[in-house]
């Protein structure tokens, strides 16, 4: 595609998506937008400037030496799931692989899981990988983490998608498991070039890729607010079928779950549950939630 070198530089911008959109609107193409960034004749930061005026060439080489894939949207490495958001990405970065033709489920929930959630995470991780499901999460502490190693354990794929950089592990404690989800033949990929730091904007952006990149998402537990649950809605307004583990009332990290079954999504109590779910789930009808979640709102994911 002709289009892809300006596309790459465009990526290396770090740009927020709804920044990308307005000057793709406003000036009809990525080669366009490249070159008023490049002219001076559009408003980005000096860093995200300075980022797309460096030449194509130059970025595919600096990727190539980090073992990092482009896929842009119009590229046939680019996932088809994706191509079903009207607000997905436009590119992806990448190492590792993804796997063809496997159903995916979501594994998502609160960093400050309680040590019943983390097993259970573990638990459904391992399930779904035993089911033949690939497991997707965020490479966050907590549920993510827990639903990471899960599936690793019982030989899974995995497929991480971070906030940041795809060289920039956050939180730095997972840097082994980021490790050991591509030497299990699995994916981690990122929205963000090489380099981006974790910023708290670029959590709440990222759920619409976890969202958009599964068959299925299970929160297994979540407080009031977070970014468990702004995927479990962003999946419902996708048509992806939501999950949740019902949990005590009181408890904090109980009421985003319990909240999202009252409004609709399907309970699921332990590991047995979920395997009968998952061979049934052809035969689900997707929910919907009342309200919409914008995927930029600024909202610290879990």
């Amino acid at each position: 595609m002709t289009e892809v070198p300006d596309v790459l530089r465009l990526a290396h911008g770090a740009l927020a998506p709804t920044t990308v959109d307005r000057l793709l609107a406003a000036h009809g193409s990525p080669g366009a937008v490249v070159s008023a960034v490049s002219a001076g004749i559009t408003s980005v930061s000096e860093r995200a400037r300075d980022a797309i005026c460096v030449e194509a060439s130059t970025r595919r080489r600096q990727l190539d030496e980090l073992g990092i894939a482009f896929d842009a949207a119009s590229s046939d490495a680019f996932p088809s799931r994706l191509m079903r958001c009207p607000d997905g990405p436009r590119w992806l970065f990448r190492t590792g692989s993804r796997p063809a033709r496997t159903p995916a489920i979501a594994i998502v929930g609160t960093r400050t899981c309680t040590g019943y959630g983390s097993e259970l995470a573990a638990a459904y991780g391992a399930v779904a990988a035993q089911c033949g499901w690939s497991v997707v999460s965020g490479l966050a502490r907590g549920i993510d983490r827990a639903a990471h190693e899960g599936a690793l354990a019982a030989d899974g794929h995995v497929t991480a998608v971070l906030g940041s950089g795809i060289d920039v592990v956050y939180p730095r404690t997972n840097r082994r498991l980021h490790a050991a989800i591509l030497e299990s033949g699995g994916c981690v990929c990122s929205e963000f070039p090489p380099g981006t730091r974790p910023d708290a904007w670029r959590f709440p952006t990222r759920n619409r890729i976890i969202a958009g990149l599964s068959d299925a998402v299970l929160v297994v537990e979540a407080g009031e607010r977070g970014g468990a649950l702004i995927t479990a809605r962003i999946a419902a307004e996708y048509g992806v079928t939501v999950f949740a583990t019902p949990g005590d009332v009181d408890r904090l990290v109980s009421v985003g779950t319990n909240a999202l079954i009252r409004d609709g999504a399907f309970p699921v109590f332990d590991g047995d549950d979920l395997a009968t779910t998952l061979g049934l789930l052809e035969g689900v009808v997707p929910v919907s939630f009342p309200g919409t979640v914008e995927a930029g709102t600024g909202v610290r994911t879990d």
